[in-house]
């Protein structure tokens, strides 16, 4: 009798389900005592016994505890399925083409980084209705690269002066020039550093007597700590000199032109266009000229013009005494089954400012187009003007990233324009000065100090060795003639020489400028040059001193630099 009445309390037990996140949990309580251990052994017990080992009088009430167990599970777990459904918002495509009205030329990307003028705040009114459209085109004034590179060229060449070096053992190679002019009664002076050029112009009659090398150097940097500097006495050293202060100076530009239909928002989809419609083609035509690459003895901004391997035609056109050459996109080869289209990638991918034209409404993403060197796109969108004004209509748009500083000339209010003449004017002025003010980011500019750095090292070693040579230093090799002057110059590269190098070899990706130079054998080689879009399949290998800002114009063939 007491083992039945303990029996009877043991199966008359409250019980709980408590639905944990794998699985359920069966407690059961009996008066004040919970044991949570021994009863989840009872239940796993009788759930898993075989029927032959189960009494008869349990048979009933396991059968009864399964089906309540399952039935309360399963609602429990279909009551936190409808709490946790949710509507997921509509791709960013699917949101914008669902949207009404007019939309911005550019949108800023999610992770940041980048500027938009005009900003989106001031798209308010765009209506080609209004009464002013952009300015007087003489306005329009294209920056300088390097202000005080042709100085020395325009004031000591055609003038007696000297010139002399020096290691300061703070500031590296220096390079000093100064001039008289007599008729001025004034000093000219020229200080050559690693981190600039300074210049400066001093009245004879401040001095009693002429300033010596080193006053004049503490003169313009009071951090020059030498004591001393030699003078160049190389006949040829006014080239070298030259060839130096203007190494950031060029002519020749190039840019990426895409052409971005409606409805496409990735990188893939616009370079993946091949067919160019009327409007493109008028656009294009605005411009420049539509030229053969076939045998064109202009600057070809990288193209090749005798094999036909960057496509057949390109658009080009000279612009104030500069030559610029367009990439477009639609123009340079298709790669089938290459969704990331690298052969137009190579050329596109590695400009540094780009023109967006857009057939549609899908805005243009800021950070859509991968690559470590485009730093700014020009964005141009066609609009339809009202029936009774009729023509056609201009927006624009620029975006670049934060650490471009905001360059010139600037956007009208509304940001449109009606006439073709007045818009070329003001799209390749814009092109060019974006390309200088991108010159100043963080990573062009520690690319240019680095060739700079490495230019002047060798510039003050080769007119240091010369001039020594020229005086008859008896610790120096003499050297019988000019070509073993010459010979034993190239041996470690001369001036000339690495200057050519620098400004020949180009980085196809940024994860090559770290690369430390190589000596010995492999200095003689030719760097391997990279695509953009395949730098992280095999990064390449570059003189990291022969880098910069000056390479990037694309001289890549001894036929333009000579």
């Amino acid at each position: 009798m007491e083992r039945e009445k303990r029996n009877d309390i043991s199966f008359s037990r409250k019980r709980s389900f408590t639905f944990g996140a794998y699985g359920g949990v069966d407690k059961f309580t009996c008066g004040e005592e919970t044991r949570p251990g021994a009863a989840e052994d009872n239940i796993l017990d009788i759930l898993d016994s075989p029927a032959s080992e189960s009494k008869p009088f349990l048979s009933t009430s396991s059968n009864q505890r399964d089906t309540e167990l399952f039935e309360i599970i399963e609602k429990l777990q279909g009551s936190r399925i409808d709490e946790q459904r949710c509507e997921f918002p509509l791709p960013l495509k699917s949101q914008l083409l669902t949207i009404g009205g007019e939309l911005p030329l550019v949108l800023p990307s999610k992770l940041g980084g980048y500027w938009i003028d005009p900003s989106l705040d001031r798209l308010v009114d765009v209506s080609p209705t209004s009464s002013h459209y952009g300015f007087d085109p003489e306005s329009y004034d294209i920056m300088e690269r390097d202000r005080e590179a042709k100085i020395y060229h325009e004031f000591f060449r055609s003038r007696y002066h000297h010139s002399f070096t020096a290691v300061d053992p703070s500031l590296g190679p220096l390079v000093l020039s100064v001039c008289l002019e007599e008729e001025e009664n004034k000093l000219r002076v020229i200080l050559r550093m690693k981190e600039c050029s300074l210049h400066g112009v001093f009245s004879v009659s401040l001095f009693p007597n002429i300033p010596s090398a080193v006053e004049l150097a503490k003169m313009l940097c009071d951090r020059v700590t030498v004591s001393k500097f030699e003078v160049v006495s190389y006949l040829k050293a006014p080239e070298l000199i030259t060839a130096f202060d203007e190494h950031r100076v060029s002519p020749n530009f190039k840019f990426g032109i895409l052409y971005q239909k409606d409805g496409q928002f990735t990188e893939e989809d616009i370079l993946s266009n091949n067919d160019e419609s009327e409007e493109f083609k008028e656009f294009l035509s605005i411009l420049g000229e539509t030229i053969q690459l076939q045998g064109f003895t202009g600057f070809r901004g990288g193209l090749d013009v005798c094999h036909g391997q960057t496509g057949s035609e390109a658009v080009f056109t000279s612009f104030h005494g500069r030559e610029i050459m367009f990439h477009v996109a639609t123009k340079l080869p298709f790669t089938e089954g290459d969704p990331q289209q690298l052969q137009r990638k190579r050329h596109i991918g590695n400009d540094i400012v780009a023109l967006v034209y857009q057939e549609g409404q899908t805005p243009f993403l800021s950070d859509v187009i991968k690559s470590h060197f485009l730093h700014c796109f020009l964005v141009v969108r066609k609009i339809q003007r009202e029936e009774e004004t009729g023509g056609a209509a201009y927006q624009v748009c620029v975006t670049a990233r934060e650490d471009v500083p905001p360059f010139g000339p600037v956007i009208p209010h509304p940001p449109i324009f009606t006439d073709r003449s007045v818009m070329r004017e003001f799209l390749l002025t814009k092109l060019i000065n974006a390309e200088i003010s991108c010159y100043k980011a963080e990573r062009f500019s520690k690319l240019e100090l680095r060739t700079r750095s490495s230019l002047l090292e060798s510039l003050q070693a080769e007119l240091s060795t010369r001039s020594q040579c020229m005086t008859g230093d008896p610790s120096l090799p003499a050297f019988p003639s000019s070509e073993g002057v010459r010979g034993a110059s190239e041996g470690s590269g001369g001036f000339i020489e690495n200057f050519k190098r620098a400004i020949r070899v180009r980085s196809h990706s940024f994860e090559t400028l770290g690369v430390p130079r190589k000596t010995g054998s492999s200095a003689s080689q030719k760097p391997k040059m990279e695509k953009d879009g395949e730098s992280d399949k095999s990064p390449g290998s570059l003189p990291a001193d022969s880098l910069g800002p000056a390479e990037l114009k694309d001289q890549a063939s001894p036929q333009e630099e000579t």
